[in-house]
């Protein structure tokens, strides 16, 4: 045993860095009495100054030595005594501090194992986090709304649409108050546009004829077939845009008595037998009235425009005569400049069927036409613009996309994907003339 703690006392010296006791090397010089004297006071402080945290050791290192270098009952008695032994003996047993473990002591010095922490691990938190997250919004786009049964919806058909674009606005004066219709020397209307104005032109169930059936109104039908709003050039051409000549804006220049007559000339010349029958007619009918005589100049464009892929608006210059908005804003500039007297009521085009590579009819509101400078947006954005444009002009605009001819009911207004057939222009019609008599005293 007294081998053991010899072994044990000599590992924790060699373990304690500052401690300096004998020069070895120069051991023959050094008696055994000088050097580990217990009697010597100042070797004795010095080790008792050493705290037990300076004298540590490696458990493991000291179960290995304690195997190795134990010496068995044979081996000790059989080994001389070395007469230096005691010293040496004396000396570690001297220097093992009293907290030491092994000597059995209970003292409040005693090491403690060293308490683990718990380290988190980032990489799993975000990884938590971002699963959490996907899961999250898997969850919402599982359970997002609400089944619907669109045959309990439309049981009773395909009901009214109540939300529409219509903007109702009066003639207002230079003082900004409301102008009203004089209706002693009758109402005088001009209509410029395409097929909804211009189809069966002299049949009783045109729609300039229903209109006038309706108001008893004198109405001057300067619309043309085949024509078009937006101009495809931004000048006139007659040798490359021919049908140019026939869009709103150089017939609203005509209207104003700017002289332009040359360009529908030239437009027929160009056009041959392809000029619309009732041009030349239009052309000398707007120059023939009198407009200081005009209640109502209205405007209605089917959905030509957006079948022909023609450009919709310019963010730069509302005015563009080859954008579907810009030409209508020009010419309407014109007129309100020239004819301040008159109110401007337009119309929007109705619903109409995009027709796609295999012939067959197909929603407008997913088929984009591409035309000469790309592709354009969808019909209902054609109508929605128009709005916008009217309500900057300050113009009554009725919406008939949304609340006339819609894709609810188009199939029964429509004698094939754009045209109107009777009953569809008798809808118009009755729409016209509510925006009409709308601000009248007795409506």
């Amino acid at each position: 045993m007294k081998k053991k703690k010899e072994q044990s006392t000599m590992k924790k010296v060699d373990r304690i860095p500052e401690l300096e006791i004998v020069d070895l090397e120069n051991e023959e010089e050094l008696s055994s009495d000088e050097v580990f004297s217990e009697e010597d006071p100042d070797e004795e402080d010095s080790i008792e100054e050493l705290s037990p945290d300076e004298t540590f050791y490696d458990e493991a290192s000291f179960e290995e030595d304690d195997s190795e270098e134990t010496a068995s009952p044979e081996e000790e008695a059989s080994s001389p005594e070395d007469p230096s032994a005691d010293n040496d003996d004396d000396e570690l047993e001297y220097l093992e501090p009293e907290g030491d473990k092994n000597d059995g002591s209970d003292s409040d010095n005693d090491e403690k194992p060293p308490k683990k922490r718990f380290r988190m691990n980032m990489h799993l938190v975000l990884l938590a986090a971002v699963l959490l997250f996907f899961g999250l919004i898997i969850f919402r786009l599982w359970n997002w709304g609400e089944y619907i049964n669109l045959d309990e919806i439309f049981k009773d058909g395909p009901g009214e649409y109540d939300d529409t674009l219509d903007l109702m606005l009066p003639l207002t004066g230079t003082d900004g108050r409301p102008i009203p219709i004089n209706y002693e020397d009758g109402l005088t209307i001009v209509a410029f546009g395409n097929a909804p104005f211009a189809d069966d032109r002299d049949s009783r169930d045109n729609l300039a004829s229903m209109i006038a059936d309706m108001t008893g109104a004198t109405i001057y039908n300067c619309s043309i077939s085949g024509s078009y709003m937006a101009s495809e050039w931004p000048y006139f051409n007659a040798n490359e845009r021919p049908m140019d000549a026939y869009t709103f804006y150089w017939l609203a220049v005509l209207a104003a008595g700017i002289d332009v007559k040359s360009n529908f000339t030239a437009a027929a010349d160009s056009l041959g037998e392809q000029t619309p029958p009732e041009a030349n007619e239009v052309i000398q009918l707007i120059q023939s009235i009198d407009f200081s005589t005009v209640d109502v100049i209205t405007l209605m464009y089917d959905a030509t425009d957006y079948l022909l892929g023609h450009q919709m608006y310019s963010d730069e210059n509302d005015m563009d005569i080859t954008r579907f908005t810009g030409n209508m804003e020009a010419g309407i500039a014109i007129l309100q400049q020239y004819y301040p007297h008159i109110r401007i009521i337009v119309m929007g085009p109705c619903y109409a069927y995009a027709i796609d590579d295999d012939g067959e009819y197909i929603s407008s509101d997913i088929k984009r036409y591409t035309g000469e400078f790309g592709q354009q947006d969808v019909l209902s954005t054609y109508s929605i613009k128009q709005y916008g444009s009217c309500s900057s002009r300050s113009v009554t605009f009725i919406d008939h996309l949304y609340g006339t001819i819609t894709e609810d009911n188009a199939s029964d207004y429509l004698i094939d994907n754009l045209h109107l057939n009777k009953d569809g222009r008798e809808k118009v019609a009755e729409r016209f003339v509510t925006a009409l008599k709308y601000f009248d005293k007795n409506s």
